[in-house]
């Protein structure tokens, strides 16, 4: 006689699905998921030209979860601002604990900006959002508290927080400039000619003359 085959019987420790069935309920995996999602949609659309479902859309989950673990989109949005300005790719201790600040940052924004770089992710948040207030009061805080305070404390000398912030806006401007508007005399110079007069102008707000 021929045995029946056992019954599968599931595993207790088994994820359960959400109700879509598209990921398991695993909480710091759909959070990230979220905020991946948030991210990409923010830069290229800006605060304002994506909404909730959209990003929810792009995470595989729903709407309510992304109220359930955020609250709202402006603490989603802020949530991406401090994920990302975190981790800063011009302001490395390399260049804080670099012999020559201005040579470095100049030679590091040079490259990132090249014809073929891709925008840094925060950046184009930044720019594509400034025009909502919301955003642009999240963005203005958590650039105070990352980039500027920690710009501020590696300069020496008097004026430095003006003159954290003034380096700051030559490094947005020139990222907008040559990369996000292809102004031609950044986009089509060379990149040893940018990196001189960068350096200069830097080197003058780095290290102030007496």
């Amino acid at each position: 006689m021929k045995k029946r085959p056992a019954e599968t019987i599931p595993s207790r420790s088994a994820k359960k699905k959400t109700p879509e069935g598209s990921r398991p309920r695993d909480a710091a995996a759909t959070r990230k998921a979220i905020l991946d999602s948030a991210r990409r949609a923010f830069a290229r659309f800006g605060y304002d030209g994506v909404g909730v479902r959209e990003i929810a859309a792009g995470a595989g989950v729903t709407a309510m979860l992304i109220n359930r673990y955020f609250g709202s989109k402006e603490r989603l949005f802020a949530e991406v601002a401090i994920e990302t300005m975190s981790k800063p790719v011009i302001l490395t201790p390399d260049f804080i604990e670099s012999g020559c600040p201005s040579e470095t940052m100049a030679a590091a924004l040079v490259q990132l900006t090249q014809r073929d770089a891709t925008p840094l992710e925060g950046f184009l948040i930044m720019l594509r959002s400034a025009a909502s207030e919301q955003a642009a009061a999240i963005g203005r805080e958590q650039i105070q508290a990352h980039y500027q305070t920690t710009l501020a404390r590696a300069l020496q000398g008097p004026d430095r927080a003006e003159r954290a912030a003034i380096i700051l806006s030559l490094v947005a401007g020139f990222q907008m400039m040559r990369q996000a508007m292809g102004l031609p005399a950044l986009a089509n110079a060379k990149p040893a000619a940018l990196e001189r007069v960068l350096e200069r102008a830097l080197r003058a707000l780095i290290d102030p003359a007496p």
